[in-house]
């Protein structure tokens, strides 16, 4: 999957913001393409889970549709753990169509990776960083 350059940069950056708590959002494209982001609340504020905010989710899904897009994925960070699905993160994945972007803060770097989570199964999907 290619992903926009600023959207890799913008969710670097709401990691980063939100950290120690989990941050959250929507990713959103065509065509195989990730072009737009839609940062969430986590509700929970935790350091450890995410839950997104409803109403945010709900205002997400109808920018998504008025800019003619669709959700293709989610992302949130592991504030102090690495870029992997957890074994919370795989029994969340309940969309086998999404891909499960992680950002990864652990020891001061800045990792990023996607994921396809069906069934249980977890498969890298390796993200191509486009201008």
């Amino acid at each position: 999957m290619k992903i926009n350059r600023d959207v890799l940069l913008q969710i670097i950056t709401h990691a980063e913001k939100d950290a120690p708590i989990e941050a959250c959002g929507y990713l959103a494209g065509a065509d195989g393409w990730i072009t737009r982001h839609y940062p969430l609340t986590n509700a929970e504020g935790r350091e450890d889970h995410y839950t997104a905010d409803p109403m945010e989710q709900f205002a997400a899904h109808k920018a998504v549709r008025q800019e003619a897009l669709e959700i293709v994925g989610v992302y949130h960070s592991h504030p102090a753990t690495p870029a992997r699905p957890s074994v919370e993160d795989i029994r969340l994945a309940h969309d086998p169509n999404l891909l499960y972007v992680i950002i990864s803060l652990a020891d001061g770097q800045r990792t990023v990776k996607g994921f396809c989570i069906r069934e249980g199964e977890v498969s890298e999907e390796p993200l191509s960083v486009e201008p």
